[in-house]
């Protein structure tokens, strides 16, 4: 069968797709028109750049949808559960490498390493060391996690344990917070938190969380991370917020548009630390995605559930798909 791959995984994830009999195909043009032409003959995909949403009526082969990360919002769910394609991703493996991340960025806002290491090349010693006066610690501040599922439970740990930091946290389960962390609805996490940190799904819900009203609420000392997904902010208010100087500042390695063109205005922010979708990109975290990304799209297309199933609901109407394409429908083993 044949795998197609929006963007290139590591050798592991290759190898476990071949020993299995699969042959892949590389994405050479990922455009929607190309994405479109790739998974024409493809009997699954494993995902790492956002699918058109019709790709699946293009797609007539497809058993299988598999993230390479967790985040679905790059598969259109409501399509592949309807005509039964199997969606799974890969929960939980870039969390350490996210929350570190996250807490990188936040250490050099706080420390100022990245002006003052300019300033030193620029303008020299004593210059750059007056930078310092302003730096704040982590120590005894204030971290809002809004999302706090296995990146945002590692951050906390991080940095209430770690840090001693008090740790505010939103979810939608309140009563599943990690100790340590104490529940705080949305105006009170934005007002009371020297670091606000996005690090939640974009859904219906999420989407322009971080709103105008919300960033109106923050310290004028405050930070906002994200490291969720563009939408889950307003751009043009955090935008605003920098520009008008309302918050100290704010690290971005997601955008509503991707890559950042090169117009955009946080670019011309000197407060915006901009990162290109890049926190969870170390090769522990990238070779645990592709190992178990490759393994479930294995199991899918021997007509096992995936380990990490996304739409189980669709589960019926895969077997169906599966047997109109003229595949054996295997009796199921445990997950």
């Amino acid at each position: 069968m044949l795998v197609a791959l929006t963007d290139p995984i590591e050798p592991i994830g290759e190898a476990i797709l071949r020993e299995a009999g699969h042959d892949t195909r590389l994405a050479t043009d990922r455009s929607p028109d190309g994405l479109r032409r790739l998974l024409a003959g493809a009997d699954a995909v494993i995902v790492r750049t956002k699918l058109p949403e019709d790709v699946i009526d293009h797609a007539p082969r497809l058993l299988a949808a598999v993230r390479h990360g967790a985040g679905v919002d790059l598969i259109p769910m409501e399509a592949a559960t309807r005509q039964g394609v199997v969606v799974a991703n890969v929960p939980g493996a870039n969390a350490n490498a996210v929350a570190e991340f996250v807490v990188a960025q936040m250490l050099a806002a706080a420390r100022r390493v990245g002006t003052m290491s300019d300033t030193l090349r620029r303008e020299g010693w004593g210059v750059a060391r007056a930078l310092a006066a302003p730096a704040a610690e982590l120590a005894g501040a204030t971290l809002g996690i809004v999302g706090v599922g296995a990146i945002g439970s590692r951050l906390a740990a991080i940095c209430g344990q770690g840090f001693g930091m008090r740790v505010l946290g939103h979810r939608r389960n309140a009563a599943g917070l990690p100790p340590g962390v104490a529940y705080a609805d949305l105006p009170t996490l934005f007002a009371e938190s020297d670091w606000v940190v996005l690090a939640c799904p974009l859904t219906p819900e999420t989407r322009g969380l971080a709103s105008a009203a919300m960033l109106a609420r923050m310290k004028p000392t405050a930070w906002l991370v994200n490291v969720a997904r563009g939408p889950v902010a307003e751009e043009a208010a955090v935008a605003a917020a920098l520009r008008e100087g309302r918050i100290a500042g704010a690290a971005l390695d997601v955008f509503a548009t991707q890559p950042l063109p090169e117009d955009h205005e946080f670019r011309a922010l000197p407060n915006a630390i901009l990162t290109p979708h890049a926190a969870s990109l170390t090769v522990q975290s990238v070779t645990a995605m592709s190992r178990i990304s490759a393994t479930d799209t294995v199991r899918i297309l021997a007509g096992q559930r995936p380990r990490h199933f996304v739409n189980p609901e669709c589960w019926p109407a895969a077997q169906a798909r599966r047997r109109a394409l003229g595949h054996p429908i295997p009796e199921e083993t445990p997950a």
